[in-house]
């Protein structure tokens, strides 16, 4: 029996992987986004340079994935707040916190794009006349989001308008075995083929409870912008390197 060979495996463990090769589809996608103002310096404090705060409104996703690829069915929640790269033209949105029920999706996450993802229990549901969306950590609902049941149609647009979250900042992290930084990046995804089926607004509230495992209490909620519920489809591709720290250190040192 010939052994495999390490340079053509994608993930491991090889015979089982967490996650299939990219890229990957999510198919009728339920979404509450919340959008209000907090503490810009709050919010800086949560921002790794050289990224820079558009603003102080804070976005927060809470998802429920109904048909993924390899990871079937599941909740994924996002708090993200508005940046800019100076020098550059990117802007997107930086994720201090994620939280979501998937083992796999927590692996594709922080070991492909270097999102901060952990382990967490959201929901999404209709009480009634509300949506309701909550995210649980060690029994702790950690937020609690609420917003009337389709109360007035809308268009994708006008949360763009609030932060531009359509391109995914994060800061890429990876420890090597022998205690050194292997990389240390920031990266960008864009979702493609996007395909909105639905989208309606309306007043929101949202509540942050203390948790020092999941520390969203740390971007307060000042004042409410809206609330969006939307429904799509969407591919996750694979993403980029914005800016390599170590290879900027590098260059300094041999300057």
């Amino acid at each position: 029996m010939e052994q495999n060979n390490a340079n053509s495996i994608f993930e491991t463990p090889f015979d089982s992987p967490l996650y299939p090769r990219f890229p990957m589809e999510m198919r009728n996608v339920d979404i509450m986004t919340i959008l209000y103002r907090t503490d810009i310096d709050a919010a800086r404090r949560l921002i790794p340079a050289p990224l820079e705060l558009k603003s102080d409104a804070v976005i927060v996703h809470i998802y429920h994935m109904h048909d993924a690829d390899m990871f079937g069915n599941y909740c994924e929640s996002a708090v993200q707040l508005p940046v800019t790269l100076p020098g550059t033209d990117v802007s997107g949105a930086y994720s201090p916190y994620l939280y979501l029920s998937s083992v796999g999706a927590v692996a594709v996450g922080r070991e492909i794009y270097g999102q901060p993802k952990k382990g967490g229990e959201p929901r999404l549901e209709v009480r009634g006349d509300l949506f309701v969306g909550t995210v649980r950590r060690n029994d702790i609902d950690i937020i609690t989001a609420t917003m009337p049941y389709k109360a007035q149609r809308a268009e994708l647009s006008e949360m763009l308008k609030v932060g531009d979250f359509r391109t995914n900042i994060n800061l890429k992290v990876v420890n090597g075995v022998d205690g050194k930084i292997a990389i240390r990046q920031l990266t960008a995804r864009r979702f493609e083929n996007v395909r909105v089926h639905e989208c309606w607004s309306g007043p929101a509230t949202i509540e942050l409870r203390p948790n020092a495992q999941a520390p969203v209490y740390k971007l307060p909620a000042r004042e409410m912008i809206a609330g969006f519920y939307w429904r799509t489809d969407f591919v996750l591709p694979w993403g980029q390197v914005l800016h390599d720290y170590l290879a900027t250190e590098a260059g300094a040192d041999e300057a």
